[in-house]
């Protein structure tokens, strides 16, 4: 069992940055991928990014490679989105996911998943 516990979104003015946090509980964080998704008002909700088990391996959706960096600190039992040149597109809820397979996290098909962080990006 993973519980997952998002933290650090907020308001921020347009080409600023932040530093989503996800902290994870149980004892095999280590083993599972990890991914960040993010939902906007009255929009589904889309793949950010995701990293492999040992947070070597990372992929990024298009809109925001180059921008922002997924990373895993297994010795606090938290991933990491850093988040620059923000826009006001970005502005959405981000969440968290967890699963052992990279390839569904991706899908969106986590077994586990955070509440959710709002991030607002004015212009």
């Amino acid at each position: 069992q993973v519980q997952l516990v998002e933290s650090g979104g907020g308001l921020v003015q347009a080409g600023g940055s932040l530093r989503l946090s996800c902290a994870a509980s149980g004892r095999t964080f280590s083993s599972y991928a990890m991914g960040w998704f993010r939902q906007a008002p009255g929009k589904e909700r889309k793949f950010v990014a995701a990293c492999n088990w040992s947070g070597g391996s990372t992929h990024y959706s298009d809109s925001v490679k180059g921008r922002f960096t997924i990373s895993k600190d297994g010795t606090k039992n938290t991933v990491y989105l850093q988040m620059n040149s923000l826009k006001p597109e970005d502005t959405a809820v981000y969440y968290c996911a967890a699963d052992q397979s990279t390839s569904t996290v991706i899908a969106g098909l986590s077994d586990y998943w955070g509440q959710g962080t709002q991030v607002t990006v004015s212009s």
